[in-house]
């Protein structure tokens, strides 16, 4: 067997083992008609991009440290503050992933950039209809490059039980084999996961305080309680070459983790939708989908914090200032990082093209569950979780800043 296929089966038994297959998945085709999601063609930042390069349109730049990368970044409008750096052997690459030559991603709300320096750069880029599209860019000099399809090589982990069996992403806590001939162990995280649980196999850099978590460990086992080494920078941890930061950012981890499994809810609840009203049948399963969707939207399960958190890369303040802001101020992508990751606890992910693309009857599910829970109505634990005042900020900030919300999304009285 070889190590590729090693690292892929690894990645699929403790995935699955993690997520029962009895749990919300999607059981049709992805060439179902009412999806065709290898035959469509893709409306992804991606291909967008491919089409200016072969009429160029635009350029790529080749730097002989980083190859493409710094200049897909700025292409795509990803910001390298975003870093995040993991030396699990785990990907597609593992060969070349180690802790004194991590793979790193970057990411915005719909890509998510993946270098490990010595190959090629990977690309998750969201179709706002049909989920993540996977890409390659060999790292070559080349006149004109152009991105190529890697669904055959990336959809073998990352369409799996835990992306709810549509494609997606995810973040893993790995651990190293215990024998020599071993698979890796460990599992996927997001914002429901203890932070002790977390990140084993990723560097984290910025100030955890209180807080404990598996990261900074290079020979991680799931017997160390101890706390993590405490990192502004990766400055002396490796040989930083052609990385565009010094940086982990332990916020970015963390904004991250909730993307991922909010983009594979969206996608998902996307293709129910979708094959149900092809094929005439109830929406009980879309509306299903919804109830886990707006849970993890609003953060009802999220595990706490226990005090306070700070990246180091300049992550946090760029993330914050984006906005949509309302007449007060208030926006769904400030932080928090005492409590909780959000100091409005609502997805930001409410404003992307994957939520404003959901066909009409996901949309008017999600909006139904939301307010069933903002309103007040269903206020049985966990949901009382979310305080009157959190409850009724979210709803004033988003009757400002989201369009085409449903009109009985009222004031919040009780």
């Amino acid at each position: 067997m070889s190590r590729r296929a090693a690292i892929v089966l690894a990645v699929l038994a403790y995935a699955a083992a993690g997520f029962s297959q009895s749990g919300p998945a999607f059981r049709g085709s992805p060439d179902h008609p009412a999806i065709a999601y290898s035959t469509t063609r893709f409306a992804d930042a991606v291909s967008i991009l491919n089409g200016r390069l072969e009429a160029g349109a635009a350029r790529l730049t080749y730097d002989p440290d980083s190859g493409y990368l710094q200049s897909v970044l700025q292409a795509l409008g990803v910001p390298k503050e975003s870093q995040i750096a993991v030396f699990s052997p785990t990907s597609l690459q593992a060969e070349k992933i180690h802790p004194q030559n991590p793979r790193v991603v970057f990411f915005n709300d719909s890509v998510a950039v993946g270098w490990v320096r010595g190959g090629m750069i990977e690309v998750a880029a969201q179709d706002p209809r049909l989920g993540p599209v996977f890409y390659q860019l060999d790292q070559r000099p080349d006149v004109r490059p152009q991105f190529r399809r890697a669904d055959r090589d990336c959809l073998e982990c990352h369409r799996s039980w835990e992306t709810l069996a549509v494609p997606g992403l995810f973040v893993l806590t790995t651990f190293p084999a215990a024998t020599k001939n071993g698979y890796a162990t460990g599992g996927v995280t997001d914002q429901r996961t203890p932070l002790p649980g977390r990140w084993a196999g990723w560097y984290v850099t910025g100030r955890p305080g209180a807080n404990r978590h598996m990261g900074n460990k290079l020979v991680p086992t799931r017997a160390d309680t101890s706390a993590p080494e405490v990192l502004d920078s990766l400055a002396g941890r490796f040989d930083l070459k052609g990385y565009p930061t010094p940086y982990s950012d332990i916020v970015a981890l963390m904004v991250f983790e909730h993307q991922a499994h909010m983009t594979n809810l969206l996608t998902y609840i996307n293709w129910e939708s979708r094959v149900a009203e092809a094929d005439r049948r109830g929406n009980a399963t879309v509306r299903e989908a919804a109830r886990d969707l707006v849970d993890y939207m609003l953060f009802v399960d999220e595990a706490p914090l226990a005090g306070q958190i700070e990246g180091t890369s300049g992550f946090t303040q760029m993330f914050s200032a984006e906005g949509p802001r309302d007449a007060r101020g208030r926006s769904l992508r400030q932080l928090d990082l005492q409590r909780r990751l959000m100091r409005y606890p609502c997805s930001f992910m409410i404003y992307s093209q994957a939520f404003d693309a959901l066909p009409a009857a996901a949309k008017e599910a999600v909006y139904r569950r939301m307010w069933e829970i903002l309103s007040g109505e269903n206020q049985e634990p966990p949901y009382n979780r979310l305080s009157l005042d959190d409850r009724r900020a979210i709803v004033e900030i988003l009757r400002e800043t989201k369009k085409g919300l449903p009109d009985y999304f009222e004031l919040v009285r009780n």
